[in-house]
């Protein structure tokens, strides 16, 4: 990159990120399913031990979940969905399902968790997103978990563009969460397409930079690749509310530990103060 973000700066980042005591970590579908669109018990299992550890360190965690579509379509013997209506239908074969998994990975652990349904224009409609976050201020004081996933069976536009790393950052920012982990399959944001192109190089950390880190992104953006635009735009919003956000990818060991030590892993958003960080 061009523009370095100094040291300190990404430190101070780090040490937010790892004192937030309200955190919303968000898991793809790519963290939770196999090649063959089941759910993978493995990386499930993996995804709760990260989130535990962040539990047992007194902090509030909710989850919010991709997979139910891709585990619905290992239940139902599905290769491919070819329209919006056997996405829907398919989000319901699966989402409970992705409860079940869930509600027996998490006991190993004595933690409770609760499905929590809901689309962006929930989280929009003011009296709804009271209610929501009353629902979540109570679980969380219960140590519940709350396990969050977008309503597919009822969205349409959402399905498409997939709407819950957006869902995510609306919930970071409503619930005054003092940082968003969203977890996905590649290590964070690259210089280009690491599918691709040997000589991409991971970014360490986002802030000033932003706008040829979004340049970045949209020239190397593919089919495949193109989630990541999603996940960038989602943790900069969180950032221009003050929250630090980090994208990293679940299956580095002790992802969530090494945040929670300040220990450098994925790329990090360092929180805006203002205006300052307008293209330079």
């Amino acid at each position: 990159m061009s523009e370095a973000i100094p040291s300190g700066e990404i430190d101070h980042a780090r040490g937010l990120a790892a004192n937030a005591d309200r955190v919303i970590v968000k898991a793809g579908t790519n963290s939770l399913t196999d090649e063959t669109s089941n759910l993978d018990d493995e990386k499930l299992d993996k995804l709760v031990d990260d989130v535990a550890d962040l539990v047992q360190r007194n902090k509030a965690v909710i989850l919010v979940s991709s997979g139910a579509i891709g585990a619905g379509k290992g239940r139902a013997g599905f290769t491919s969905e070819d329209t919006v209506e056997q996405s829907q239908a398919l989000s319901t074969i699966g989402q409970s399902h992705l409860m079940r998994r869930y509600t027996e990975s998490f006991e190993r652990y004595g933690i409770t968790v609760a499905q929590i349904l809901v689309t962006e224009h929930d989280l929009e409609n003011p009296e709804r997103f009271t209610n929501f976050k009353n629902t979540v201020d109570t679980l969380l004081d219960w140590g519940v978990v709350p396990i969050v996933n977008e309503n597919d069976a009822v969205a349409t536009e959402e399905i498409r563009i997939g709407d819950n790393d957006m869902i995510s950052s609306s919930i970071a920012i409503g619930v005054e969460a003092g940082l968003l982990v969203t977890l996905t399959d590649v290590d964070g944001v690259y210089t280009g397409n690491p599918q691709r192109d040997p000589d991409a190089e991971l970014i360490e950390a986002v802030g000033r930079n932003y706008h040829q880190v979004e340049t970045i992104v949209e020239e190397s953006g593919s089919r495949s690749f193109g989630g990541i635009r999603t996940k960038v735009s989602g943790a900069r919003r969180v950032s221009e509310h003050g929250i630090p956000a980090i994208i990293a990818a679940s299956a580095e060991p002790d992802v969530l530990e090494k945040v929670a030590t300040e220990q450098a892993v994925g790329t990090i958003f360092t929180p805006i103060n203002g205006h300052e960080t307008e293209a330079q």
